[in-house]
């Protein structure tokens, strides 16, 4: 796997980068700014992107602005947003306009390499990696009723942990039941979103779309 980071803090951008190589991951280009991750993607073509929502030179939302632009212009690289902060307004842009390869994590919380690199492992290949306090911020920001209203406590939570990129196993695991109860709890919450099954697009993606929506 070939990453892109883009961290303005030296010391975090090259003790991470030294991390993941560590990891076997191939990290093509360590950059401190928003112009320079743009033009390091388009040069190195690479699986995932690492960006921080804070670049110079304001410091504000140059880093999840760029990451935007990223995914529409090379849709096939994955972006993992990775700061301190959650942005609502950008990140229901970027997970609802290109919802496959997008995770989003805090940097407080992540305390394992390996849980890390996995989270990559899984944007890369287009699926999804959320911090459970982004998916609280981002759910809680949205002010309109919908079918999510119809959801039972644990289709919520079920839904919840899929917004989070965990597998069935690992759902089954967290709630000690089974893979076979996880799939039925799953199926019940397409049938309530009316998400028929489709050869076109990924169910499991957009019922964490429905989850995390924030207009209205």
């Amino acid at each position: 796997m070939r990453v892109v980071i883009a961290e303005d803090s030296a010391l975090l951008r090259d003790g991470l980068a030294q991390l993941l190589q560590l990891r076997g991951v191939e990290v093509a280009a360590a950059v401190g700014d928003a112009d320079a991750l743009l033009s390091a993607v388009a040069e190195h073509r690479p699986d995932a992107a690492v960006v921080d929502i804070r670049l110079p030179p304001t410091q504000t939302d140059e880093g999840i602005r760029a990451a935007v632009r990223l995914r529409a212009d090379h849709p096939g690289t994955g972006v993992l947003i990775f700061s301190q902060y959650v942005e609502t307004t950008y990140a229901a842009q970027l997970l609802g306009t290109h919802p496959g390869g997008v995770g989003y994590l805090l940097k407080e919380r992540v305390v394992d390499i390996g849980e890390f690199v996995d989270a990559l492992e899984r944007i890369a290949a287009g699926g999804t990696a959320l911090d459970p306090e982004v998916v609280a911020q981002l759910f809680g920001a949205s002010r309109r009723a919908t079918a999510l209203d119809a959801l039972t406590p644990r289709e919520r939570e079920v839904l919840a942990l899929m917004a989070e990129g965990r597998t069935n196993h690992a759902i089954a695991a967290s709630f000690t039941v089974s893979e076979r109860a996880v799939e039925k709890h799953i199926a019940n919450i397409f049938a309530k979103l009316g998400l028929p099954p489709s050869e076109t697009e990924n169910r499991r993606v957009l019922a964490v779309l429905r989850y995390l929506e924030t207009t209205g």
